[in-house]
């Protein structure tokens, strides 16, 4: 289960807001739907966490790039959204690497074998073909613990270090670095 929020900087304060993420399926879109809260172009957070595996906090600044943190990226890559803030960018990867790993794992059928391959095949690892675990798809592809921008906060009251020890009711305590406690119970 998710839980998805928006903290929207304004000049009286932060304005706070439940969100659905349906509609989203890019960082593109996230992106946008951050840029339709803002006002005046102020910073924009959207909080996103999935039932205490992780959480992600995007951060959005006007037309600036977004910046973003995940507090565990391996947790966060299984998990559809968690996929969206996981850029090539921040696994290291060439961009459209992604799309390429997707389309050679469409050609791995369900029993973990090519098409056409024998169904003993093995990679070089002696892992099934196509189960993952091969040097394409490691288990360093995407990294354990958390990814992106430690200092996405840190202007805001939040340190580095105070980012990476949130585990639990996150979004809580960034409120409660923000000021933004009242307007976030308001909407929880």
């Amino acid at each position: 289960m998710y839980f998805a929020a928006l903290l929207a900087r304004t000049e009286d304060g932060w304005e706070a807001s439940d969100t659905e993420l349906d509609d989203v399926e890019t960082l593109s879109d996230l992106t946008d739907l951050a840029r339709d809260a803002s006002v005046d172009e102020d910073t924009v957070l959207v909080y996103i966490e999935q039932e205490d595996a992780w959480f992600g906090v995007v951060r959005v600044d006007g037309e600036e790039d977004p910046r973003i943190y995940v507090s565990d990226a391996s947790a966060a890559a299984r998990s559809s959204y968690g996929e969206i803030l996981l850029t090539d960018e921040m696994l290291g990867r060439e961009p459209g690497a992604g799309d390429e790993i997707a389309a050679l794992e469409e050609l791995v059928d369900l029993d973990g074998t090519e098409d056409g391959g024998p169904e003993d095949a093995v990679d070089g690892g002696g892992a099934p073909a196509g189960s993952g675990d091969g040097p394409d798809h490691g288990p360093d592809t995407v990294p354990a613990g958390p990814l992106g921008e430690l200092g996405l906060l840190s202007d805001l009251g939040l340190s580095e270090k105070d980012l990476l020890t949130l585990r639990t009711d996150a979004l809580a305590e960034i409120a409660d670095a923000l000021g933004a406690s009242d307007v976030l119970e308001a909407v929880r």
